[in-house]
């Protein structure tokens, strides 16, 4: 089955340090271990557009859909077979990045 495990941050009070390193040995473990499908890193909500187009018209919105306090940074697609294992590879994703992570099934 495959999960996405997103990476949050905060608009209050962001985690700016360079985690890299960690990251890549993080991802190394996956990929040797069977799990990487992709992963990728997102920049900030500020640099996002919104479309609009559910009535023909569409509207184009600079910024995010919605102002919150927390965002989605990166993430990472995982094929696991069970949730008790991507809840481990989350679980050391969030201290490879230092961030919070949400785990999340594909439908």
């Amino acid at each position: 089955m495959q999960y996405l495990v997103s990476v949050i941050n905060d608009t209050i009070n962001p985690v700016m340090d360079d985690r890299s390193a960690e990251i890549d040995v993080f991802n190394d473990k996956l990929q040797a271990q069977g799990y990487w499908v992709f992963a990728g890193g997102l920049s900030n909500p500020e640099s996002a557009t919104t479309i609009d187009n559910r009535d023909g018209n569409p509207l184009v919105t600079d910024g995010p859909f919605a102002e919150t306090k927390e965002f989605v940074n990166g993430f990472w697609i995982l094929e696991v077979s069970d949730f008790d294992t991507v809840l481990q590879l989350a679980t050391e994703a969030s201290q490879a990045c230092n961030r919070k992570t949400e785990i999340r099934p594909f439908l």
